[in-house]
């Protein structure tokens, strides 16, 4: 018997809002050059099936010029560990939805005020997530 898509999606979009409140994601990239696993600990926020980075450093961060190089990704939360494809965002409306949801989790961030610098001048990355490897 053939796994339903929709129930994957969901079980995924349940289980990535399980985690929404924990504080760090570990993305681990393909180092462009050595070709090596390359893990960093990163703030995210969770939209559907999708988790929302920033990159202070934008296109010059190793992580990001790792993407560039090869998409695939696997990111862990607390026990949860999920492969996907990363992309840099460049939609309008997804690319402000990904600010204001890291600037409200990370810096408090309430309707009014401006956001900070960080918020407005990193470049935001999506990963779309595959299931999780291990639950």
């Amino acid at each position: 018997m053939k796994d339903d898509p929709a129930k994957h999606i969901y079980n995924v979009v349940e289980l990535l809002s399980s985690l929404q409140d924990e504080e760090y994601c570990y993305l681990t990239t393909t180092g462009r050059v050595t070709g090596k696993p390359h893990e960093i600990e990163i703030w995210f926020g969770v939209d559907s099936g999708s988790l929302y980075l920033l990159s202070g450093g934008g296109h010059q961060s190793d992580w990001v010029k790792n993407l560039f190089k090869n998409s695939s990704v696997s990111v862990r939360i607390a026990k949860h560990t999920f492969s996907g494809r990363a992309r840099i965002v460049t939609d309008e409306q997804e690319d402000t939805k990904a600010r204001y949801m890291l600037a409200e989790k990370y810096q408090e961030w309430e309707e009014g005020r401006m956001l900070s610098q960080w918020a407005r001048t990193a470049l935001p990355v999506a990963i779309d997530l595959d299931s999780p490897k291990n639950k």
